[in-house]
């Protein structure tokens, strides 16, 4: 059997070779954790190279993902599906090892990073899954959801603020399954963060509510081992464990300094690491045979999964009824009724719809949703009751008590984001967060991230508008909206009413590609008449909501809040003889996916007299409108004031919407 150091100094090769290779990357990290690795992968993460996607797998995050060679070179090592040729092709077009991890794209890695502290984060998202998916499922006799999360995390990662919020919350909640280590190195881009970063980390961590294991030595396997089994034996508390590393550890002139953080070492500097390290090999990417046999896990993992199967196997035999619901949750899949509820749901909400705020319609959607899907576990950040997410039937969880459905996030938007990432990609959740939209703004990064990795989260963001009123522009959301539609893959949901947010709700939840944000109102809204056909054209993300009795001669576009400000526009001007068409457009993204001839169908091109009004930033809707259409926005911050006369100071009214149809139509 190779010796540890052997074994760790494959990283530190593989990494060396990749990044050169590339001409650009991070040599660094990898070649200072690399020790810390080994120990991991092979002594004590539960994996199995062959199942990336096995359920009870340990979960393992790279924080610190410019270092994404680590997680390559040891995830090929191990026995995933991950070629010596995927590490030629480091950062190379469509390659399995992109510059940055990225969940999507290389087996065997959970979460896709990169913005320093959100794998942290996320990796508090998946230790609480696996506390709450194990609460419901464990019985006394049977096991079947017993991993660890294991997170790598460096400075930087400790500098985000980001940590502060998720770390914080995790020791809150016990949880004891979470175990990091901190790469103590010293040095960032700039070079040694004595100049910048002088935080007493571990007395940080000890005052969240953590075990913290100080002073290990980061290039010393025994103490390395030594601290993960104190990690593992403690089960009320996260662990960091706390390794003084050298960056760049093996390269005579380059270790410890900021110069190894982010570049290529030079051939010449790998052929002096090689030597240093005591690498006969000078062959570039060369891994010998018995390395590669003191690695390997596919036997083993196998094994490992094998009998878990067969613990499973017996657990059917059991409880039946509790296996069917684990299987169903991790395959993502709706229960058998979820559509029959919902459109009967959606139904009684049409037959007894009333004036509303759509806020309170979601805390209605999301109660009776929630009663037939027991995996929708959501959270407010301090604002549960203005946010409408304390639905009938919530349940707090505890560090005593992990079998609730709700989370309690405190003023953490950023962290609640983050975490609710790792709940969606963990499995068997479909999370949600909530907290006012001017404050999405903080937790954008992640919101991007949760677009990028197609993460199934819904972000519930209420109190939309100027419709806020009294506390003002700081809390008045003009430009959010349209913001949050230029992320890709994002849908972003602006319901006018109370039976489009049960539509937007069934949406969200259903969506398994990608997130969706649901934007919805502080104030009441009308409630507005519909057929089963519209009904069911809420769905499409935009459809004919009104038309008037003879041919229309011009079309208003509304959402959210100002879709009643729409109808009221078109049914005065129907009246005085102008036929205008009103089409509600819940979701731009959702209706521009739709066929051309049904979009068309909507907006036909031969009513060229339009006018859209929504209050905020006017940007995202001059393409439905055309050149000679208008659009009624709110192109400013706002002001603190009733509602309605901020409504009014910015001229975002039905009389506006009607004086802007009639100067098109009447040319």
């Amino acid at each position: 059997m190779p010796a540890r150091r052997d074994l760790a100094n494959a990283i530190r090769i593989l990494a060396m070779d990749a990044v050169q290779q590339a001409t650009c990357g991070h040599p660094g990290m990898p070649m200072g954790m690399a020790d810390i690795a080994e120990v991991l992968f092979n002594d004590h993460l539960k994996m199995n190279p062959g199942n990336p996607d096995w359920a009870d797998r340990d979960r393992f995050l790279l924080s610190n993902g410019h270092g994404s060679m680590l997680q390559y070179a040891a995830l090929h090592l191990a026995g995933y599906d991950l070629s010596i040729d995927d590490l030629r092709d480091f950062r190379q077009l469509h390659s399995k090892t992109p510059g940055h991890p990225e969940n999507f794209m290389t087996p065997g890695v959970e979460t896709t990073t990169g913005p320093l502290g959100q794998g942290l984060a996320n990796a508090v998202g998946m230790a609480l899954a696996e506390a709450a998916l194990g609460a419901r499922f464990n019985h006394d006799d049977a096991r079947i959801v017993d991993h660890r999360t294991w997170c790598f995390v460096g400075d930087g990662c400790l500098m985000e603020g980001i940590s502060h919020e998720a770390c914080s919350l995790a020791g809150t909640l016990g949880l004891g399954k979470l175990v990091v280590f901190y790469d103590d190195n010293g040095i960032s881009i700039d070079g040694e963060t004595e100049g910048w970063f002088t935080d007493d980390s571990a007395s940080r961590f000890e005052a969240y509510g953590w075990q913290v294991i100080r002073n290990v030595d980061g290039h010393d396997a025994e103490e390395i081992k030594t601290a993960i089994d104190t990690a593992k034996k403690e089960t009320r508390k996260p662990t960091l464990i706390c390794c003084k590393t050298v960056i760049g550890w093996g390269s005579p002139n380059m270790q410890g300094t900021a110069g190894a953080h982010g570049a290529a070492l030079g051939d010449d500097e790998i052929a002096a690491a090689r030597a240093e390290i005591g690498w006969k090999d000078t062959t570039r990417f060369a891994v010998p045979d018995d390395i590669y046999a003191g690695w390997n896990k596919r036997e083993a993992g196998a094994a490992a999964e094998k009998a878990w199967q067969g613990a499973f196997a017996d657990y059917e035999q059991k409880h039946p009824q509790d296996a069917a619901e684990f299987k169903r949750r991790l395959a993502g899949e709706m229960p058998q009724n979820w559509s029959a509820l919902c459109r009967q749901f959606i139904e009684k909400t049409q037959s007894d719809g009333k004036r509303t705020a759509t806020r309170k319609a979601s805390k209605a959607a999301i109660g009776a949703y929630a009663a037939a899907l027991p995996e929708l576990l959501g959270g407010s950040a301090d604002l549960s009751g203005s946010n409408g997410t304390d639905f009938d039937g919530h349940r707090a969880i505890t560090a005593l008590d992990y079998s609730g459905n709700y989370v309690y996030y405190g003023v953490r938007e950023f962290g609640m984001t983050a975490i609710t990432n790792g709940l969606s990609l963990h499995g068997g959740f479909t999370p949600f967060g909530a907290t006012f939209l001017t404050f999405s703004d903080y937790a954008r990064n992640a919101v991007r991230m949760a677009a990028l990795m197609r993460s199934r989260n819904i972000l519930v963001y209420t109190h939309d508008s100027i419709g806020l009123g009294e506390d003002g522009p700081t809390h008045q959301a003009v430009e959010h909206v349209a913001s949050l539609r230029l992320i890709p893959n994002l849908h972003v949901w602006r319901p006018g009413d109370d039976v489009e947010t049960a539509v937007a709700w069934q949406a969200a939840i259903e969506r398994a590609n990608g997130p969706t944000a649901l934007v919805l109102s502080r104030q009441d809204m009308d409630h507005q008449t519909r057929d089963a056909d519209q009904i069911a054209a809420i769905a499409q993300g935009g459809y004919v909501l009104r038309e008037p009795e003879g041919e229309a001669q011009a079309l208003v576009i509304g959402t959210g809040s100002e879709l009643e400000l729409a109808v009221a526009a078109a049914e005065r001007l129907n009246a005085e003889g102008i036929g205008v068409r009103v089409v509600s457009m819940p979701c731009l993204e959702v209706f521009n996916a739709q066929s051309a001839a049904y979009r068309e169908s909507v907006l036909p091109a031969g009513i060229t007299a339009r006018v859209a009004v929504e209050a905020g930033v006017s940007d995202s809707w001059y393409r439905f409108v055309g050149a000679a259409g208008q659009v009624i926005g709110v192109d400013d911050f706002g002001m603190s004031a009733p509602a309605e006369q901020v409504y009014e100071a910015f001229g975002v009214t039905a009389n506006a919407v009607v004086e802007a149809l009639k100067s098109q139509v009447r040319g």
